[in-house]
């Protein structure tokens, strides 16, 4: 018998309107970003301000928010745009992505630079360590979905997907298939729990390292780069245990899927980041 996932995604039925766990995730992420944010102005030397990390979140946000389901749209979506414009305010709908979120951030640090006067790469090494704990929120807002669930395993600490079973189960009760389960029917469909997969790696071991990098190196664009890799290697090796999207399935050599390939300049930019080229280039403009 396995782990059976039957949350209901419904946080709070206020009739008018349902909160569900995967926003109330978000809002834990952006409530441990500001709390990190705030620790780190109090803590440690940085020209920051509580006033700027609030700002800032107020930003990247929205960069996340727009950005992630932008880059759902155009990545992993198959109805154009075009035949429905209004397919990126569908939020209702469901669909967000991790790449695309990024690059909304990344419209955001600009954003920030040019409004503070900022550096880029020293806004990016700033929220960096502020920012793995956030995902790893979302995975579980994920995990509580019962979606992005993982490849078929006979490991025992596998896990029941109910919306991955075959069509032949997808009518029954929530009590039938926990009948089931008990009795063993479901074993073969038990698949790896890689949102949880995601939310250690990328979320707590990512924060782990990139905050003591943070505390230990300062020269500028480690800690960005540090991120970058520590995702990107998570992210990759994760998806060896993911499911393939169904409208995907593997799109080179057989087996990358989209989430590596879009994970490969992510990790190109993370080690461009520590090269400290970004880093130079400030120096020389002094």
């Amino acid at each position: 018998m396995h782990y059976l996932v039957d949350f209901d995604p419904v946080f709070l039925d206020l009739k008018i309107i349902k909160i569900h766990w995967y926003a109330v995730t978000y809002l834990i992420g952006f409530a441990l970003f500001i709390i990190l944010g705030n620790y780190q102005v109090k803590k440690y030397q940085t020209s920051w301000t509580k006033e700027q990390v609030s700002d800032f979140l107020f930003y990247g946000a929205l960069g996340v928010i727009f950005g992630g389901r932008i880059g759902w749209v155009l990545f992993y979506n198959d109805t154009s745009i075009l035949d429905d414009p209004f397919l990126p305010f569908k939020v209702q709908d469901g669909g967000m992505s991790f790449h695309g979120g990024l690059l909304g951030v990344i419209v955001a640090i600009y954003y920030f630079h040019r409004k503070t006067g900022k550096r880029f790469v020293e806004i990016s090494d700033f929220i960096a360590p502020l920012c793995a704990l956030g995902i790893g929120s979302v995975r579980v807002g994920n995990f509580i979905n019962g979606e992005l669930w993982g490849r078929l395993t006979d490991k025992p600490w596998g896990i029941i997907f109910p919306d991955s079973l075959p069509f032949s189960y997808r009518d029954a009760t929530t009590e039938q298939l926990h009948q089931l389960n008990s009795q063993g029917v479901l074993n073969e469909f038990a698949r790896h729990p890689s949102p949880l997969y995601e939310a250690f790696s990328e979320g707590l071991i990512t924060f782990i390292i990139v905050w003591i990098v943070a505390r230990m190196v300062e020269r500028q664009g480690v800690v960005t780069g540090t991120f970058l890799i520590c995702y990107g290697i998570s992210r990759f090796i994760v998806e060896f245990f993911r499911e393939p999207d169904e409208n995907r399935g593997y799109i080179l050599f057989d087996w990358m899927t989209m989430g590596q390939i879009l994970t490969v300049p992510i990790l190109i930019l993370g080690l461009v980041f520590i090269s400290g080229i970004f880093s130079n280039k400030a120096h020389a403009k002094k």
